[in-house]
């Protein structure tokens, strides 16, 4: 029986392991967050705040069985998303606290999976070198990635397990509270641009780049792949859908979704051209009897601005991962659709 530590286990990427992982015969489940979720079969959460190192380690102590941590946990800092990467501190001493408490009660730990993401190469920057592989150089300047790379290889020298880092390109799923899945930003944005009779209009600059994202589910299948597969010691891939499109020839089909009309590209700031909006939001919710969540549960303007901003290639080279034997893709433009019209049938968008 293997046990998986899940750290940020409520976010857009931890819940999604959690439930690959609760569904298999062979795995329990052991999910860290500091809002605590709900324990059911082979799943229990621990709430914790891993940023006090002394509490953390007390409350980890009894994670003696842990076989996998899967290290999902991030806080972002104020301001505009494409400055999260230089919140250096507390995203490296999040992963040193888990980390370290576990490694020192479980002796039967063997991997630990790690997920950063493209920042490391820049994309959140500028213009970078495409299609980005796992050998390109890091990009100049701070970035919380590498501090954490830097500790977790020094530390796991001369231990009996070893790591995996996973670099993930904009991640598409759904977690209230979290600040980076774009798929609610464009959600909620359908619906207050349709609630006041406007067309949707592509709300940035990115209009004809090439872009690339990855589904949080695909993700999970890739992190169980990781944990499992001997050739990924050690070793860092990038995982996305497996394809690339352009806004412009997406944005029409998302537009299909809502039944609004598509419009091209209206550049604005979504922080405040809709940060303003809660009311009209709270209004929709009491009008279409939607889910109860608060309109900053349910979106985060900073990272639409980032996403609809990088009006720049993004593509990252997916070869090695495929040559290690993971072959899954996701049609990126199916899964925007099958995914917008899943938020409008559970109710978080009308």
């Amino acid at each position: 029986m293997n046990t998986a530590v899940v750290v940020g286990a409520q976010g857009v990427i931890g819940r999604y392991i959690v439930e690959r992982l609760s569904g298999l015969p062979d795995w329990k489940v052991v999910g860290l967050s500091r809002r605590r979720g709900e324990d059911r079969g082979n799943v229990r959460h621990i709430a914790v705040d891993l940023l006090d190192r002394p509490a953390a380690a007390a409350k980890l102590a009894e994670l003696r069985e842990a076989t996998h941590i899967f290290y999902a946990a991030f806080q972002p800092s104020a301001g505009a998303a494409s400055g999260y990467a230089a919140n250096i501190d507390p995203n490296r001493d999040m992963l040193v606290n888990a980390v370290s408490a576990v490694d020192a009660v479980a002796p039967g730990l063997q991997r630990v999976v790690l997920v950063t993401g493209t920042k490391y190469y820049g994309t959140h920057l500028g213009p970078y070198p495409t299609p980005a592989r796992e050998t390109d150089a890091r990009h100049a300047g701070p970035n919380f990635y590498f501090d954490q790379i830097d500790w977790l290889t020094a530390f796991q020298h001369g231990k009996r397990w070893n790591w995996t880092e996973l670099r993930p390109q904009t991640l598409c799923g759904f977690a209230p509270g979290t600040a980076m899945s774009i798929v609610p930003v464009i959600a909620v944005y359908a619906a207050l641009r349709k609630a006041q009779g406007l067309p949707l209009s592509f709300p940035g600059t990115a209009w004809n780049t090439i872009y690339q994202v990855t589904e949080s589910a695909h993700f999970a299948d890739a992190a169980y792949w990781a944990a499992t597969e001997p050739r990924c010691a050690n070793q860092a891939y990038n995982i996305t859908n497996g394809d690339y499109f352009r806004w412009s020839r997406l944005w029409p089909r998302l537009a299909e979704v809502f039944d609004m009309p598509a419009a091209g590209p209206e550049p604005m700031s979504l922080v405040e051209a809709m940060g303003g909006q809660g009311a009209l939001w709270d209004a929709l919710v009491a009008k279409h009897g939607l889910q109860p969540l608060r309109f900053d549960e349910v979106v985060a303007w900073p990272f639409g601005d980032y996403v609809f901003g990088c009006n720049w290639d993004v593509m990252s080279s997916v070869t090695k991962s495929r040559q290690h034997g993971f072959h899954a893709v996701v049609d990126s433009e199916e899964m925007f659709v099958r995914l917008l019209r899943r938020f409008r049938a559970g109710k978080i968008v009308p």
